[in-house]
């Protein structure tokens, strides 16, 4: 490997590359991850996301050890829980799936748990849990069904994308915007800065 730090993000999401782009920093390689993402039976919100993570990144580790111009790189992986109480709602893959969580999240609050897990060229593992507490308008049956036309809703924890049109739902959001999108930044780059990546060096020419 060169005399230069790597990043490698351990997720194929388009936001938490943006994220991260937005702020700076280009991941030298994205290495997602195939894991079985069920919690396990009777799991909190908070629990299933520290988990998933850190499974994101063991899996993640293991390939990076296999790669000469990798090994030794910084890792960065994260999981994203969306919950009502002690209920984790599904990364929504089908209509009916994201329809559900939509009439849930209606006129309520719910919270959003993005566990970051952060592996150093050292192979130790830095853990950080972000909580974002959001609260949608009450949902129209038409919103639903145009929401659902909108195909927005695929593949997102919760079945919807506050980035995109469903952030005209939120009436109230208290603590990490960029959490609820995928990637907490604040704390990311804390994990990054402390553990000694040079978290500042792509600033120069971002204008």
């Amino acid at each position: 490997m060169s005399g230069r730090i790597k990043l490698v993000l351990a997720s194929g999401s388009p936001r938490r590359l943006s994220l991260l782009n937005q702020a700076g920093i280009e991941p030298d390689t994205l290495r997602p991850v195939d894991i079985d993402e069920t919690p396990t039976r009777g799991e909190l919100p908070r629990a299933c996301a520290n988990r998933l993570a850190r499974a994101k990144a063991d899996a993640a580790l293991k390939a990076v050890q296999l790669d000469d111009e990798l090994r030794g790189s910084f890792i960065l992986a994260a999981d994203t829980v969306v919950a009502v109480g002690r209920r984790i709602l599904p990364k929504a893959d089908l209509a009916d799936e994201a329809s559900q969580c939509l009439r849930l999240l209606s006129g309520r609050n719910h919270r959003v748990y993005t566990a970051i897990c952060l592996v150093t060229p050292k192979e130790n593992f830095r853990q950080r849990l972000v909580e974002t507490r959001v609260r949608f308008k009450r949902l129209a049956e038409d919103d639903i069904q145009a929401y659902i036309g909108s195909g927005e809703w695929r593949g997102k924890a919760g079945g919807y994308a506050i980035q995109g049109i469903a952030g005209s739902f939120v009436v109230k959001l208290v603590g990490s915007y960029t959490n609820v999108v995928g990637l907490p930044l604040y704390e990311s780059f804390s994990l990054l800065g402390g553990e000694g990546f040079p978290i500042r060096s792509g600033w120069l020419n971002a204008g």
